[in-house]
């Protein structure tokens, strides 16, 4: 058997606090949150460092149940790994795309530790030394215990923005929507816009507005600085409608999360920017192919967030450093955490940038006290609901949506 074998998978979940509640078009991450931390060990003791969301739940199951799967598989055959997983047709009853995500991140961090070499070199050396991101704001609730963090208002909004920028120099700003009425969060648009003229923002409500909304809405941001208008609505059809009536990039991370998808829409144009997210596209490696394909084509990439912890965010900064085709700053929650499970606790953002790490494989190490720290809190606290609102009980969204939360209401949900 090879060194570089495949000998272990351990799998922890843990739950983070975040600064309050954060609210989107689904639901709410409900003040935290859950991250399952993936360690992948070699038979030579090497051990690499992987991370999954899922929706506020605990994925340490079905990675125990890839053990068997890959014990033995040597950690360098990431191609034949994609297939011991994740076979296309097979997926179509056992979809692990987001499984074998974390399961290549510990790879290629192995492949770096035992290279001697950061994992940005493996993938054909960093083009830049640091990743610029948008600020990423939300709708917040009010922290249960502090009773602070609450964004409903424009007013809101923009002293939550200004101390993000104040804090970690952001330039850009990208709100997430599809909560409040589109004529409320309109309004805070462009009360952002107002505030920071030298910025550029970007707008998401992940697919919740009708057709005539997101109409209304892209015409009333035209003028603004606009990277782009992020799933308005929802499907390749849909977007190509709305293009015919507004002068705006269209940007997504849902419609186009695979290949075949990427196909599509290079024959329909429906979507000019794509996110490209290390979990959701399978890994780093299939989104630098995507990127690729991107390139050639004429479309614009930028780097996703779906909830990330340091080690996912290493990821990010990897992948971001070695996109020549990069055009875009990247999303990250990050600065919604409290705390991180990595040594050295969360990373620095400087000018609104995070530098490329440059040690060995990802660059990061787990911190053992916090794991287990935050592994127990997760055992206190259990997973949350992504797709539920703590604020409106029983409620849950129709794509479009027409049932909006009341801005007017200011509520202080139990999170637990």
């Amino acid at each position: 058997m090879s060194s570089t074998t495949i000998s272990a998978i351990r799998a922890t979940p843990v739950t983070v606090p975040l600064e309050a509640a954060i609210l989107h078009s689904n639901g709410a991450h409900w003040g935290r949150f859950v991250r399952t931390i993936v360690e992948v060990e070699t038979a030579d003791g090497y051990v690499g460092l992987g991370e999954m969301g899922g929706g506020g739940e605990d994925a340490s199951r079905q990675f125990a149940a890839l053990a068997e799967y890959l014990r033995g598989h040597d950690v360098f055959r990431l191609e034949a790994m994609r297939y011991a997983i994740c076979n296309p047709t097979a997926s179509l009853y056992n979809n692990r795309t987001q499984l074998h995500a974390a399961i290549e991140f510990a790879c290629l961090d192995i492949m770096g530790k035992k290279l001697g070499v950061p994992v940005h070199a493996l993938l054909g050396g960093k083009l830049r030394e640091s990743v610029e991101f948008a600020s990423y704001l939300f709708f917040r609730y009010d922290h249960p215990d502090s009773g602070l963090g609450e964004v409903r208002t424009p007013h809101q909004l923009v002293e939550h923005a200004q101390a993000l920028k104040a804090g970690h120099g952001f330039r850009v700003h990208k709100l997430k929507g599809g909560v409040y009425p589109p004529a409320h969060e309109l309004e805070c648009y462009r009360a952002l816009a107002a505030a920071f003229p030298q910025d550029r923002f970007r707008y998401d409500p992940n697919s919740a507005l009708s057709l005539a909304d997101a109409i209304d809405f892209g015409r009333g941001i035209e003028d603004l600085r606009n990277d782009y208008f992020e799933d308005p609505v929802w499907g390749m059809p849909q977007l190509s409608r709305l293009k015919e009536f507004i002068n705006l990039p269209i940007a997504t991370n849902t419609v186009v999360v695979n290949f075949e998808q990427l196909a599509s829409n290079i024959d329909n144009r429906s979507v000019d920017v794509i996110l490209l997210d290390t979990t959701f596209w399978g890994g780093i490696r299939p989104c630098i192919k995507a990127a690729g394909v991107c390139e050639t084509m004429g479309m614009g990439v930028a780097v996703h967030s779906s909830g990330e912890l340091g080690i996912q965010l290493a990821t990010m900064l990897h992948l971001g450093a070695v996109l020549p085709n990069l055009s875009y700053a990247a999303d990250a929650h990050y600065h919604h955490l409290t705390d991180d499970i990595i040594e050295g606790g969360k990373m620095t953002y400087r000018d609104g940038a995070i530098a490329v790490p440059d040690g060995p494989g990802l660059g990061i190490t787990l911190d053992r006290e916090k794991l287990a720290r935050y592994h127990a809190l997760y055992r206190e606290l259990g997973g949350y609901p992504y797709d539920r609102d703590p604020g409106r009980p029983g409620w849950y969204p129709l794509i479009p949506n027409h049932d909006w939360a009341d801005p007017a209401a200011s509520l202080k949900p139990r999170l637990r």
